[in-house]
């Protein structure tokens, strides 16, 4: 307990009727805010869904805006505002890094000390700046705290997961020091009891990866996870790669702590992620451009490093349980989003039960500072019932009028149809998907974190085999061997994948049940990549990744009702409780936030129909009425 206080930095016994506590992520990537109101998040989201530029670092004066007005709260009404870490503890680690390591680093000591100086060495200015360009501050009132990064990532996954006690483990590219810490959750209570610290990371290993196989760091990293099931687990190459990186880049402890040879890496120091020549001498091959061909070897190496990683997270994952002794684990940091890592884990049976923060990633720290400050500077005690979170099924965001999505449709003049009864529009709406109609959706409130979970989503029928090419070139706009999420029942779940519990937030890998699957030509292994991507390999084809797995979300009436009866009403026409979903955006730019975001999405796509509260938009002037009932003669329940 002193040790969080500690990393706080503030501890009082200042007590108020309401207590509202803004948390806030800026000036690194992925900035956000969350106001937290009597210990309840009633508020959270990043800045690029305001501003429309993908992970947006700038500070979050939107996000801001709306956590307030949301809850009818001014600035002079704060109690808090605390930020997600302490710069200046970062600031030292950036000095004696480069202090360590000159005379290298020079050009990136000499590029990133202005932004230090200008933005963000002085914090507590700054931030005070900023906060009064949005409202009044209340000095004599208005605590400003400033929580450890690490501390921000725990609380995050402890103060809103369902558990009275746990393990709470994160891991990342770098805070302050740390890379990866194991803390004890105890009530309103977090313990720190060891950590990792820069330059040995996980996530910065994988970052360089990222980089190395031509994808953006910091963004691309789901994209390598996706690349990994294409290589060929069997082959001499993938056992090659894997000892080159054992051998060469890292060793790897009992306790999952590592150590990374600096030798060949360059991200302490430089400005690029690795050493290009000694790498590209390791591996046989020269760094690949971001247009370049996808072949096999970079399949090979990415499905090398996920293995690499999946033990070192499953070792980091006994420790805690060795240090803990606890009987649950919660999550974060952005290596928590690594979801096949996080399924073998579930898998591994070592906890009872696992819960991952949505926002596990920088976002998320605007909830866990917040959180923090009012469980451990205000020792607030904390309600669970050991069964619900208090994400709210991540439904934090702006949500919108029928007054105000009316006048979106009649400013841009669309042809549009108003359903007075839900439940015919989600039959529609599911006939449409069931005829391999491809449907934006947007209901309620916007998603906080990376995932859409049915409230900005992208929808389309699983059963069809072409879907994944459809979606991937012609709406998403995106690399084609990347797959699609389904959306299941909760009560279906166990029925079609290798998994017995809830997966609310798309944060889990669990393999499709044999029964499911289809089996694989002779050959599969010596085909293109590409020809692999659209080989059927199950009744499923649109959410089964080439590995028989799926990235799972879990869907039921508390959660989601309006997207539960969507679920219902497909599953009535088809036979299956299963949607392909994924994020209502094309690529490169953040998910749709207002109702017009969603319509320039709409129109600019090949998406067939789009379904905004209780509209149905189209684009032609009369919506396709034949394309309701024709599922009537086409599709029999199982």
């Amino acid at each position: 307990m002193l040790q969080s206080l500690m990393k706080l930095g503030f501890v009082t016994t200042f007590e108020t009727a309401t207590m509202r506590i803004l948390g806030i992520s800026a000036w690194y990537h992925d900035s956000a805010a969350a106001l937290v109101v009597d210990g309840k998040i009633v508020a959270a989201s990043q800045e690029e869904r305001f501003t429309r530029k993908k992970h947006d670092a700038s500070f979050p004066s939107n996000a801001v805006r709306f956590c307030l007005e949301s809850a009818g709260v001014s600035t002079t009404d704060l109690d808090a505002i605390v930020f997600y870490d302490k710069g200046l503890l970062k600031f030292e680690r950036l000095i004696e890094t480069y202090y360590s390591f000159s005379p290298k680093g020079v050009r990136s000591f000499i590029k990133s000390m202005p932004v230090w100086l200008n933005e963000k060495l002085f914090l507590k200015r700054n931030l005070r700046r900023e906060i009064s360009k949005i409202g009044k501050l209340d000095r004599a009132k208005t605590k400003m705290l400033f929580s450890e990064h690490h501390l921000s990532h725990a609380a995050s996954a402890f103060y809103c997961s369902p558990f009275e006690n746990s393990a709470v483990l994160t891991v990342d590219g770098v805070g302050e020091w740390a890379t990866a810490s194991i803390y004890k959750g105890q009530g309103n209570q977090l313990t720190s009891i060891c950590e990792m610290n820069f330059p040995h990371s996980v996530g910065l290993l994988y970052s360089s990866f990222t980089y190395w196989l031509g994808f953006a760091v910091n963004s691309g990293e789901y994209k390598l996870m996706g690349l990994a099931p294409y290589g060929n687990k069997e082959s001499t190459a993938v056992k090659h790669f894997e000892q080159k990186i054992r051998k060469h880049l890292l060793s790897i402890h009992n306790d999952g702590s590592i150590w990374l040879n600096s030798e060949m890496f360059s991200y302490a120091t430089g400005l690029r992620m690795v050493n290009d020549r000694k790498w590209e001498v390791l591996f046989g091959f020269p760094r690949r451009n971001s247009e370049d061909t996808i072949e096999q070897h970079h399949c090979d190496l990415a499905f090398a490093l996920q293995q690499v990683t999946e033990e070192i997270i499953l070792l980091m994952a006994k420790e805690a349980k060795k240090r803990t002794g606890a009987d649950n684990i919660c999550l974060a940091g952005g290596v928590a989003l690594n979801c096949v890592a996080n399924g073998k884990l579930s898998a591994a049976g070592l906890f009872k039960g696992i819960y991952i923060q949505p926002g596990a990633g920088d976002s998320g720290g605007a909830i866990g500072a917040a959180l923090a400050a009012y469980h451990i500077s205000f020792m607030a005690l904390r309600n669970t019932d050991g069964i619900n979170d208090s994400m709210s099924g991540a439904q934090l965001g702006p949500e919108y009028t029928v007054l105000e999505i009316s006048a979106m449709i009649s400013d841009r003049n669309a042809v549009a149809e108003r359903y007075e009864n839900y439940e015919e529009l989600s039959k529609v709406a599911a006939g449409l998907i069931a005829n391999d109609k491809v449907i934006g959706w947007f209901q309620g409130r916007m998603e906080f974190g990376p995932r859409a979970l049915g409230n900005r989503s992208i929808l389309g029928n699983p059963l069809n085999e072409n879907l994944q090419r459809i979606m991937n070139a012609k709406i998403k706009n995106r690399e084609s061997f990347r797959p699609f999420a389904p959306s299941v029942l909760d009560e279906d779940v166990s029925t079609y994948f290798e998994i017995n519990h809830d997966s609310p937030y798309m944060l889990l890998v669990a393999p499709l049940k044999e029964k499911y699957r289809m089996p694989l030509p002779n050959n599969y292994m010596d085909l293109p990549m590409m020809e692999r991507v659209y080989v059927t390999r199950s009744v499923l084809p649109a959410i089964t990744h080439v590995d028989f797995t799926s990235r799972i979300q879990t869907v039921n009436a508390d959660s989601n009702k309006r997207y539960f009866q969507l679920l219902k009403s497909f599953k009535a026409i088809t036979g299956y409780g299963i949607l392909v979903n994924t994020s209502f955006n094309v690529r490169g730019e953040p998910l749709v936030c207002t109702p017009d975001d969603a319509y320039r999405c709409f129109m600019r796509t090949e998406m067939d129909y789009l379904v905004i509260g209780d509209f149905l938009l189209s684009k032609v002037k009369q919506p396709h009425y034949d394309d309701r009932i024709k599922w009537k003669e086409e599709f029999t329940l199982d």
